[in-house]
């Protein structure tokens, strides 16, 4: 399979999972371009993700580049699919009221291709009226939702809220592009 895939990258604690995502996409054979939003570069450093795809990873809107090309766009008009794993509630909200205000969320908005989400977030913030509000405005404008699972949360207590596994989020990824 070769596909390009953008795989953006938010600031939860999960983020370290978001690199084995894109270990086995390049595996199976995908062009794979990491976004990712400042507190994700808190979590995990952007070089693992170099490492792992061979590409540069997007960090900022504003980069030096002497062919000027607007990343979030250009990227986002290559792209087969985009899937956001982690996405916080933060990364969730601002989507869905329409919010570009960095890389990630700009190549989101700039995207006309299938584009995937799969919150992680505390089990509390998950359930929020307002976070299930903006999943369900997701949802209906074809954005595709991958359901947290219930598990062990970081604040070590359980509930939903849990990112997806892995295989899930890479199933749905090879499914949505037979599909599309």
């Amino acid at each position: 399979m070769h596909n390009c895939i953008v795989v953006g990258v938010t600031g939860s604690i999960a983020a370290y999972k978001a690199v084995e995502i894109v270990s086995g996409l390049v595996k199976r054979g995908s062009t794979v371009f990491v976004v990712m939003t400042y507190n994700a570069q808190r979590f995990v450093h952007p070089v693992t993700f170099r490492s792992i795809s061979q590409k540069n990873v997007i960090t900022d809107l504003f980069v030096e580049n002497e062919n000027y090309n607007p990343s979030h766009v250009s990227l986002a008009e290559r792209a087969d699919l985009i899937v956001v794993a982690p996405a916080t509630a933060n990364f969730i909200g601002k989507v869905a009221a329409g919010i570009a205000d960095d890389a990630l969320t700009c190549t989101v908005m700039a995207a006309k291709t299938p584009v995937i989400i799969a919150p992680a977030m505390n089990d509390s913030m998950y359930l929020n009226p307002i976070v299930q509000q903006n999943i369900k405005k997701l949802k209906e404008h074809g954005y595709i939702i991958i359901e947290p699972e219930e598990g062990r949360l970081c604040t070590g207590k359980m509930g939903k809220g849990r990112l997806a596994s892995n295989e899930m989020i890479v199933s749905v990824i090879l499914e949505t592009l037979k599909n599309k």
